[in-house]
């Protein structure tokens, strides 16, 4: 005969509904009751039944997460503690990637196959928060938002950091400065823009169009787009990234071209990822406490799923602050760089 979580209870010495809760990590279960708990199974060599905890409990225990591009570094790194916080509660993460459109995420995301959802890639346009909204399926913006209300997120305070950069560069004595900054339907790269622009404007600098190039968050918007600034405005010696991932492309772009990072270019990215501390790049740039902005999300999500959140939506704001390291300086008389 099969052993079940019944006869696990009984072994144990608690009830059954204690026996599935331990069993999935439950913090409302205490340390000392898991491990007698998880002792008593390994003892009668049970294993747990997916699908008929499934049917019992009409939950899947499975939480989508949606991401872009997983080539992109940030991705991982924000992924990596999401599933650790899930997994410690008892849940298990399938992650979907979508690149230009969400009609295949949509698909999967309200198939049933999930209890939640954790979306990263919002922006103005997506339709999949609205969908999701009337099939009535629980979810937690991560990194970005849509621009409407009605969802817990978990972002940084773009804004306040965009800002951040303007007062350290003018602080420095920079005037010719310049924006690589993320796609405007995001709202990390509206937000952050704003906060750039509107901190520049605080101390009488304007951003003048040719100074501005926006694109994806990746490599090749750093690395192209530098050549296009410089190409508008050899003058340039500050410039500010949307992210690391830019930050670093726009740095290959100008050990290309002969400059001096930061003696002939100041540069300044956001997010510190690990690659961002390494003594290749050392880069200066905005940091937030992103792990802990990921495991945030699971629990505003996990809170939904079991009823203990029941008030309106939640925003939780991560602070950023600027980490200084070698890649800005004070602007220097530019030497020939070019032929």
């Amino acid at each position: 005969m099969s052993i079940t979580s019944h006869d696990v209870a009984r072994f144990a010495g608690v009830s059954q509904a204690t026996v599935s809760r331990a069993l999935r990590g439950d913090p409302r279960v205490s340390t000392t009751t898991q491990d007698r708990v998880r002792r008593a199974a390994e003892a009668l060599n049970y294993v747990p039944s997916e699908a008929g905890r499934s049917l019992s409990t009409h939950t899947t225990r499975r939480i989508g997460v949606l991401v872009s591009d997983l080539a992109n570094p940030f991705y991982p790194y924000l992924v990596g503690p999401l599933h650790d916080e899930l997994e410690q509660r008892g849940y298990r993460m399938m992650l979907l990637t979508e690149r230009s459109d969400d009609a295949l995420a949509t698909e999967r995301l309200l198939d049933h196959s999930i209890d939640g959802a954790v979306l990263t890639t919002a922006t103005s346009g997506s339709a999949l928060p609205d969908a999701l909204r009337r099939k009535q399926v629980p979810f937690v913006f991560l990194n970005r938002v849509d621009g409407r209300d009605g969802a817990d997120s978990a972002v940084v305070d773009n804004e306040r950091g965009g800002r951040m950069v303007a007062t350290e560069l003018t602080e420095l004595g920079h005037r010719n400065i310049a924006l690589l900054g993320g796609s405007t339907d995001t709202s990390s790269g509206r937000d952050r823009e704003h906060g750039f622009v509107a901190g520049l404007a605080d101390t009488g600098i304007a951003l003048p169009a040719n100074r501005i190039r926006r694109g994806p968050y990746d490599f090749n918007t750093g690395y192209h787009g530098l050549a296009e600034l410089l190409d508008a405005d050899p003058d340039l010696t500050a410039l500010f990234c949307g992210n690391d991932v830019v930050a670093i492309g726009a740095y290959n772009a100008a050990l290309r071209e002969g400059l001096r990072i930061p003696d002939d270019l100041t540069l300044i990215g956001f997010d510190d990822l690990p690659m961002a501390s390494w003594e290749a790049f050392s880069l200066t740039t905005i940091r937030y406490d992103l792990p802990e902005m990921a495991r945030t999300a699971a629990r505003l999500l996990i809170e939904r799923l079991t009823g203990e959140a029941t008030d309106s939506a939640r925003r939780m704001a991560f602070a950023p602050e600027l980490v200084r390291r070698g890649t800005h300086a004070p602007p220097a008389l530019r030497r020939a760089w070019r032929v």
